[in-house]
């Protein structure tokens, strides 16, 4: 097994290489924290309207987020973008961030380079029609589909924006009602994901998220299976060190099986023991407030 040290210094043609060769990579990455990072790094230095330099600078991050993750082995990337809770935000939030925002994946220029520099071919997931309908919005299903038509013949990596897609419930009940009126028989479950993604997507092989721990909006492909990953800065933060730690984490520290207690040596059981003891009141996943933000408790 390679060591941590040399697979940080390896180039990132052989970490894609290692990264494809242990099979088809799913990774679910919800891309928050964007406002905090924005605020933090960019807003003291804008003269004009902030809320057109936060939409800006944030999708140029997106965009170098995908391109690090696909130059990185990851073939498949699914990133949750907005849910149901869009349309309880503010009229000026839903129009200009909403609308304008999520526009710009299917229509923008430098969104459509990019998939056609990188040869990726993308999907919109989720109940979006069912949401949007009868409301302003409800024009960016149809701009979605016309990215996906545009992008279609690319074959290289594939990217999904999940918009409501935290539950399938509803999509499901009527695809398969309809398969069952059109073919006399309930859609096996690759049919179902097929209809739900726009093709067939393998289950989740690592799911990053950031902030409280919580894994969301990647329906029927979710198995429990999946390696699980909360990073302790807002996502758009994300840089090469950091996901090589969790790819190698991943591919290696996480498949090694777990030894045969009976036939460890006395000194490494008091290490086991003394590392419990050392940590027993710790809890992954409580927080505390700073500044009203919430941060790992153990920090």
């Amino acid at each position: 097994m390679i060591e941590l040290d040399e697979f940080l210094k390896l180039p990132t043609e052989e970490v894609a290489r290692l990264v494809r060769a242990s099979g088809p990579k799913v990774c679910v990455f919800p891309i928050n924290g964007t406002r905090r990072w924005f605020v933090l790094e960019h807003a003291n230095d804008i003269q004009g309207d902030p809320i057109e330099a936060y939409m800006n600078l944030a999708a140029q991050n997106h965009i170098e987020l995908y391109k690090l993750f696909f130059d990185h082995g990851i073939d498949t990337l699914v990133t949750p973008v907005f849910g149901a809770d869009l349309l309880l935000r503010s009229d000026e939030y839903v129009q200009r961030v909403g609308a304008e925002g999520l526009a710009r994946l299917a229509t923008a220029s430098t969104f459509l380079d990019f998939y056609n520099d990188y040869d990726v071919r993308v999907h919109f997931y989720g109940d979006h029609r069912r949401f949007l309908r009868g409301t302003k919005l409800e024009h960016l299903s149809d701009l979605f589909d016309a990215a996906v038509e545009q992008t279609r013949d690319h074959r290289r990596y594939r990217l999904f924006f999940g918009i409501f897609g935290s539950d399938a419930t509803q999509a499901v009940a009527e695809f398969s009602a309809n398969h069952y009126q059109e073919q006399g028989r309930i859609p096996e479950k690759r049919e179902l994901v097929e209809m739900y993604y726009g093709e067939y997507v393998e289950p989740v092989s690592l799911f990053i998220g950031f902030d409280r721990f919580s894994a969301f909006d990647m329906p029927l492909i979710s198995t429990g299976e999946e390696d699980l990953y909360f990073t302790i800065a807002p996502s758009p933060y994300m840089n090469d060190a950091q996901l090589r730690r969790i790819l190698f984490d991943h591919l290696y520290t996480r498949r090694m099986p777990d030894p045969e207690y009976t036939k460890l040596s006395t000194q490494e059981l008091q290490d086991l023991r003394n590392l419990y003891a050392k940590y027993l009141d710790c809890t992954f996943g409580t927080g505390k407030l700073v500044h009203g933000i919430w941060m790992p408790e153990l920090l």
